[in-house]
């Protein structure tokens, strides 16, 4: 070591670039496996309804959208979707987006009925409705005779209940002595002819040959599926859709699709960001190795901060991630250039170190800035996939400035300040004969 060389400037370098590799080599894949991952990586189905009005008087607004994205997660919770994605867009559009979903059949057939229920004599006239039932009373359960599959109800009145199963004893006998459970009736729809029908929407239709049922809870049989069964109990608790969903776009990405777009995007993030740090190392010499260093620890803690916001990542997340890379690797790029200048200019290197930082400082937050300001619009405005690309490119953007200028300033400057690289201007990717003697 060269006289005056301050060695613990050094250590406390190697201290620090250890630490942080330690921390990531432990908890990166961990990190990694934790984030959320869009329909487009892991398969799954989305969805974009259009809301109409139920009835003449009603009006949609962000009042009544937002009362329907309520509903829908209400009955997403009962597909078991950890993390679905829900969004109004516009004045009266819902996307829905329902990742690892495998049944997406299903999952439209949930998401759109209307789950209105109501219980009618074979004319067809309305004895109760779904506003009779307790909220959140609905529940599948099992038959204590025959252990198929079943779902309860709990309705507010005993009586209202024993007045309707009395008419229908008073009015009915034999085969029409039967109180139709209709799910979503429509004017037009006959006793006659949806009972006769595969996939009717009479749900059940009990009869009362032991009497009038004076009770609050009663029983939904059919041929359910266990399966079936909680979805119609999580359809009944979730309530009636306040506005008609009509379907104006729908897309699935199959699990073995969403796998290889995963596989291929991060292939080509790795070669992307190899190439990078490739470059930065045969360019900027010693600059470049605490780029490396600052580019890697910026990767983790926007990986870090994703998974803590409980964001989903996708296909155009990753690409934001890959450009802020290229963001971040901008202000190293600017700040070496500034220093690379300095010390053509013929000063020390601890002189080119602080001028260097301070002049660029106002460059980077410019250029930071106004993409920040971009990518707000683009949060704003845009749709589901524009919009993840926009937060993560704002994560990223914050990021780079924590490591890229901050890191970048702490690790090169315990290098100048131990004065070891005094003198060297090679190490700076400077050629001797490009300094201008003052």
């Amino acid at each position: 070591m060269k006289k005056g060389v301050k060695k613990g400037r050094i250590a406390l370098f190697f201290a620090i670039v250890i630490a942080v590799g330690a921390l990531i080599a432990s908890t990166v894949f961990d990190t990694a496996e934790d984030i959320n991952l869009g329909l487009d990586l892991q398969g799954g189905f989305e969805v974009l309804y259009e809301a109409h009005p139920i009835d003449d008087d009603q009006e949609i607004n962000s009042e009544t959208l937002s009362d329907t994205v309520d509903s829908l997660n209400a009955r997403i919770d009962v597909l078991g979707v950890s993390e679905p994605s829900i969004t109004i867009e516009g004045d009266n559009r819902i996307r829905v987006q329902l990742a690892g979903v495998s049944d997406q059949q299903s999952a439209r057939e949930l998401l759109a009925t209307e789950a209105e229920l109501s219980f009618r004599d074979v004319d067809d006239n309305l004895l109760m409705d779904g506003s009779d039932l307790v909220e959140g009373g609905a529940r599948q359960n099992y038959h204590q005779d025959t252990n198929e599959p079943i779902v309860t109800v709990t309705l507010q009145d005993a009586q209202k209940m024993g007045d309707a199963s009395q008419h229908i004893i008073d009015n009915y006998d034999g085969p029409d002595e039967v109180m139709a459970i209709w799910l979503d009736y429509e004017e037009g729809d006959t006793f006659e002819e949806e009972i006769m029908k595969e996939d009717s929407k009479i749900i059940s239709a009990p009869g009362f040959s032991s009497g009038a049922l004076y009770e609050t809870d009663i029983m939904i049989s059919g041929s359910f599926t266990t399966e079936s069964a909680q979805e119609l109990a999580g359809i009944l608790n979730s309530g009636a859709l306040p506005v008609e969903l009509e379907e104006v776009y729908s897309n699935s990405v199959g699990a073995s699709l969403g796998e290889q777009a995963m596989e291929q995007t991060v292939i080509a993030g790795l070669i992307g960001v190899a190439l990078i740090f490739a470059y930065m190392l045969a360019y900027y010499r010693f600059m470049g190795v605490i780029a490396v260093v600052t580019l890697t620890a910026y990767m983790y803690v926007v990986l870090v901060i994703f998974n803590w916001m409980n964001a989903v990542l996708t296909l155009p997340g990753i690409a934001a991630l890959v450009l802020g890379v290229g963001m971040a690797v901008d202000a190293n790029i600017i700040t070496y250039e500034r220093i690379k200048d300095e010390l053509r200019s013929g000063k020390s290197t601890m002189s080119a170190f602080k001028s260097g930082n301070r002049r660029s400082l106002s460059t980077i937050l410019d250029a930071n800035i106004t993409t920040l300001l971009a990518a707000g619009v683009l949060v704003y405005f845009g749709t589901s996939a524009v919009q993840g690309f926009a937060v993560m490119l704002i994560v990223s953007i914050l990021t780079s400035f924590l490591t890229a200028v901050l890191g970048t300033r702490l690790l090169l400057g315990l290098w100048v300040n131990s004065r070891i690289l005094n003198k060297k201007p090679r190490m700076f990717g400077v050629k001797e004969r490009e300094i201008r003697e003052l």
